[in-house]
């Protein structure tokens, strides 16, 4: 059965990607999976980083903060609705 995958990476002009493969195991499917594994990765590591800076954090260093933090969000946001969509 072939299904559509959301991939966790826009095109080069910014639109959603989607795999269309019966083939659960293939070279893209392995590197999307490292790839959202990579991102969850990151998003917990950036809340770490977060929760210690958070306490003495600058103004600057907030926004940083949160311009990051937001990044992460829509990182693990599109995983998730990735995740959804599989059989």
């Amino acid at each position: 059965m072939r299904v559509a995958r959301l991939l966790p990476w826009s095109s080069p002009e910014g639109k959603t990607s989607y795999l269309i493969t019966d083939d659960r195991g293939g070279r893209l499917s392995r590197l999307a999976d490292i790839a959202e594994a990579t991102r969850l990765d990151m998003g917990v590591r950036l809340l770490a980083h977060a929760d210690d800076m958070l306490p003495n954090a600058t103004e600057t260093q907030l926004r940083f903060l949160a311009e990051r933090l937001t990044e992460a969000l829509r990182d693990v946001l599109l995983v998730a609705e990735s995740r959804d969509r599989k059989p």
